[in-house]
């Protein structure tokens, strides 16, 4: 009996330290896996820190680098504008007279005919075509000149007009009484109003 009891107390004190070995056990590891979870959420919280300051770092630097120009400030140059409409528009009518001059010698050399009478067709053509140039270039000036430089444009052109008139006149003496007579006066006139028609895009248009 004695040995019996000898081992049921040994047997009952194995149990209790094997029981208490298991608590001591079970509350390591559970410490052991706070511990665990506390660094891994302090890391993240680190580098979530980092991952922001890194992104504000190069918004930063975005904003550095791609900065926005001030255009309040800038102001277009209406001179230089107005200079280049200006310049364009006598370079367009030089070479318009450039091209119609061509033209009226093309037709001057090429007559359908050699006879007065189609030769003088030809010379009425080409007054009509100089003739409206003139008026064109004209209108331009009057819109583009200062009312006063406008008042001595006019007076120059009526001495101009007889000064043509006069020189196609003494030049058809040359022929007086024959066929070529009228052919050369209006020859003389045309040649005239097309030196005119330069000299004004020349001297006066801007």
């Amino acid at each position: 009996m004695k040995n019996n009891r000898k081992f049921l107390i040994v047997g009952m004190l194995t149990v209790v330290l094997a029981l208490a070995a298991c608590t001591d056990s079970v509350e390591e590891s559970s410490v052991a896996l706070d511990n665990e979870v506390q660094n891994d959420s302090n890391t993240n919280l680190t580098d979530r820190d980092s991952a922001s300051k890194n992104t504000d770092s190069i918004e930063t630097n975005n904003t550095d680098t791609y900065e926005q120009p001030d255009t309040q400030n800038i102001v277009p140059n209406e001179k230089d504008s107005s200079s280049n409409n200006t310049e364009s528009l006598k370079a367009a009518y030089v070479k318009k007279l450039n091209d119609t001059k061509i033209e009226m010698e093309e037709m001057r050399n090429n007559p359908i005919s050699s006879s007065t009478y189609a030769l003088k067709e030809i010379e009425n053509e080409i007054y009509i075509v100089w003739d409206s140039l003139l008026n064109e270039i004209y209108g331009v000036l009057q819109q583009q000149l200062p009312k006063e430089e406008m008042d001595k444009l006019r007076e120059e052109q009526r001495d101009w007009i007889t000064y043509r008139d006069n020189s196609a006149l003494e030049a058809s003496q040359k022929y007086k009484g024959g066929t070529q007579e009228h052919l050369e006066y209006d020859i003389v006139r045309n040649d005239r109003t097309e030196e005119r028609c330069f000299e004004l895009v020349k001297n006066y248009m801007k």
